[in-house]
C-alpha cells in the first residue's frame, strides 16, 4: 500500500549509509533520509545523529519507485502550522576603545597609502 506524500509517520532506522540513512516504515516498505533532512543544522557525519534501531519520525517527501520513499526526519519535527524559528544572529556591541583603534588604523592606513601612491606617480615622472 502506497503512503501519500506529506504524511508523517514512523518508522526505524536499519541501515546507515555516508549520505543518509535506510528506514523501514511501520508498513513494511523502506526509504532513504539524505543527509541534509537528516537534522536542521549542517549534519557532517550521519552517525552524530542517528544509530541503527533509532525509532523516528519521517515524513514522506516523494517515491522514487515502488516501494522507495525520498523521506526527511527534519521536516517531521514541525507540522504546517508551527514553522522552526529562524535564526537570528545577535550583533555584539562594539567597545568605544575598538571603535577608536579602528579609526586610527584606518587613518594610518590610509595615510600610509596615499604615501606609496605618491612615491610611485614620482618614480614614473622621473622615468620619462
Amino acid at each position: 500500500m502506497s503512503l501519500p506524500i506529506g504524511e508523517v509517520v514512523a518508522g526505524r532506522v536499519v541501515k546507515l549509509l555516508r549520505y543518509g540513512a535506510i528506514v523501514e516504515l511501520e508498513n513494511g516498505e523502506t526509504g532513504l533520509v539524505h543527509i541534509s533532512e537528516i537534522a536542521p543544522e549542517f549534519v557532517v557525519a550521519v552517525e552524530d545523529h542517528l544509530r541503527e534501531g533509532d525509532d523516528v519520525r519521517v515524513k514522506i517527501l516523494g517515491m522514487r519507485e515502488p516501494g522507495r520513499y525520498d523521506l526527511s526526519i527534519k521536516q517531521a519535527e514541525f507540522t504546517d502550522t508551527e514553522q522552526p524559528e529562524p535564526r537570528r544572529f545577535r550583533r555584539r556591541p562594539t567597545s568605544p576603545s575598538f571603535e577608536r583603534r579602528l579609526d586610527e588604523f584606518m587613518k594610518g592606513s590610509n595615510r600610509r597609502q596615499s604615501d606609496l601612491n605618491r612615491s610611485k606617480t614620482s618614480r614614473k615622472k622621473g622615468r620619462r
